[in-house]
Parts: structure tokens; sequence; C-alpha cells
């Protein structure tokens, strides 16, 4: 009988939504577990966690079984207060990423989904991290991870995330690029696409136009883009038309060249607002990080401070993320079942 996949949640910060949306998604996701397919094992805070529960209402467990595996990170000294920023908060979220990265590094969890950390938390914590894709590439030891974004059949890898736009053209190298595309194809094959087809996003408007608006398209993206045409890699196209092909399938994924081109379009497609009343109506989109000894997937949104402890946050984010996680681990078990000549 093939093993459960175990997934390692990480809360984020427990004065965020965190704990409200992790208790909803392993419950949304109780089949998994009911079917013995999955395993959940929580980290963060367990009074933070088991506090969003009494508050909303949610059975303790499924008819006997329980929902996941709690591992309680602190003690923090401390207290958490919902709906603040604090050195606390970001204590918690560090600490709990860490012990899912040694989980995953021991064989104890396959991959680790991570809930909604504050980087001014973090910060306040002495983790001088920007984000989660640098911590855990610090805590890997790995230092060239690819953020890919995913929401439905969009995937969207990128070549630079968090740094200044100043800085984006001089990383932008053919050493780069190649890391980027091997990894964006990797995984698309991972999720199922044998032939996957990769668009590259140009760094400056209209790829430049033969260098009047800038060379780096023609100098530096197109040689590279040149040298994976064979496994479906084509580009440099215009950034303002590609992500409208990737929406209509003509593309499995695109490869933006920084932070802000990537995130926009997925985050317009995953985030629905009540057109009468501009609430939001569901957060969906995950991000994926790449390139890494471990997989980890992650909600595409942040702590949401404002409503924590209302009970209102959805869930649907963090549960496209875990099915995401799930879906390559799978994947990746079915690939070297089938380089050994077994049957997965």
């Amino acid at each position: 009988m093939t093993a459960p996949i175990r997934l390692a949640f990480t809360m984020g910060d427990p004065a965020g939504i965190g704990p409200e949306i992790t208790a909803k998604a392993t419950r949304q996701m109780a089949e998994l577990v009911r079917n013995g397919l999955a395993e959940f094992i929580v980290l963060g805070s367990a009074k933070a966690l088991h506090d969003a529960e009494l508050r909303m209402g949610l059975a303790p467990d499924d008819q006997g079984r329980p929902f996941y595996q709690m591992i309680d990170v602190g003690p923090v000294e401390a207290p958490v207060v919902t709906g603040q920023i604090s050195a606390v908060g970001g204590e918690w979220a560090y600490r709990a990423v860490a012990k899912a990265v040694e989980l995953v590094q021991t064989g104890l969890a396959d991959a680790i989904v991570t809930g909604p950390l504050s980087k001014e938390a973090l910060h306040m914590a002495g983790h001088l991290f920007e984000g989660h894709t640098e911590m855990l590439a610090h805590l890997t030891g790995q230092r060239d991870a690819v953020m890919m974004l995913a929401h439905g059949d969009m995937h969207v890898t990128h070549v630079t995330t968090h740094c200044a736009l100043a800085d984006v053209p001089k990383r932008i190298t053919p050493q780069r690029l190649r890391r980027v595309f091997d990894v964006t194809l990797d995984a698309l094959r991972t999720l199922g696409m044998e032939n996957p087809r990769v668009a590259v996003a140009g760094l400056n408007p209209h790829c430049g136009e033969g260098g009047i608006l800038g060379k780096e398209d023609d100098e530096i993206v197109a040689p590279v883009v040149r040298e994976y045409a064979a496994q479906g890699v084509s580009g440099p196209w215009p950034g303002d038309t590609v992500f409208i092909k990737l929406r209509a399938r003509q593309f499995d994924a695109v490869v933006a060249m920084f932070h802000d081109q990537g995130h926009i379009p997925v985050k317009l497609m995953g985030f629905q607002v009540d057109p009468d009343t501009g609430a939001w109506q569901a957060i969906s989109g995950v991000n994926i990080t790449l390139g890494l000894p471990i997989l980890r997937t992650s909600v595409d949104h942040g702590t949401a401070f404002d409503i924590a402890g209302k009970g209102v946050a959805s869930a649907d984010s963090l549960v496209e993320a875990a099915e995401y996680a799930f879906k390559i681990i799978k994947g990746k078990r079915v690939a070297a079942a089938n380089a050994e000549g077994v049957a997965a």
C-alpha cells in the first residue's frame, strides 16, 4: 500500500488569519486523511489554533479521528495578541518554518504548506529575511530558488522577485535564466504535462523594440530562449500580451522577469471582489517554491490582521496550496516508480 503523503502546515503569524484558515483547511480536506491518502501535521502555536477553533465552533475531531497532528514550536514568552504585528508573532512564524524544514529533511514530512507571515514581524523578531522564499533558501543552504505562482491552469515563474526594480536588469543573466527554465519545465512535467509550453516575457516594453527601449531582451534573453526552443520554450513575448495568451491556454506557463510583472495577472485572476461592495469574496492562488531540496507551497495572500479573529477569512488559497503540494508529491512518486519499473 502506498504511504500517505504527509503535509506539514505552518500556520504563519498566529496573530493573523493563519490559525483560522489552517483550522478550516484541515477540515475541508479531511477526506484525504479519512481515506489514508494524506496526513496533516500543523506547526505553530497550539493555543492560537485551538482558540480559533473554539471561536468558530469547529468540531475537535472527525468522528474520533484527529484532523491533524499538532507540533507546538513554543514556548515564546510574550502572549500573542490577535490582530497586532509584533516580534512575538514573527518568532512563532519563524520557528514553525524552521521545524517544518527539519521534518522534511529527516523524512518525517513530504512537503511544507505555509500560512501567511508578516515580513515586518519577522524582522522585529530578528529574522532578517525578505519572506518565506529567502528564509527557506537559508534554512536549506540553497541560494537559487525559483518562485512559481499558480491559479487554476495558470503557472508563472519569476527570474527575480524581492529586489528593487532598479536591480532587476543586472540580475537577469544567462545562468539565472537557464536555472528558471529548467525548474519550470521540471515542475510542469511533474504536474502531468509531458510537453509543456513555456512563454518567456520580455523585460522591456515590446521586448525593447529592437533595442530602442532596451537591449536586454535581444542580447541576453533571446539567445537563452533559443537554447531551450526544442523543449517548448519560446519568446521573449511582450509582457502586456503574453498573459492573455496564457489565459487563452496557448501556453502552460509564463516566465516573468520581475515580481509585479508575474504577480499582478495571477492575483487579478485569483482575487474575486464583490462588484457592489468592493469586499473580497474569495482569494485563490498558490505560491510554490521550486529549486530547493524540499517542496513548499503557500497561500498567495497576507496575514490580514484587520480581519483576524473574526472567523471570516477564506481558506480557499490554503486548500489550493495543499492540493498542489499533494499533486506534486504524487507526481514525483509516480515518476520515481516508473523509473524503477514498478507500479506507483
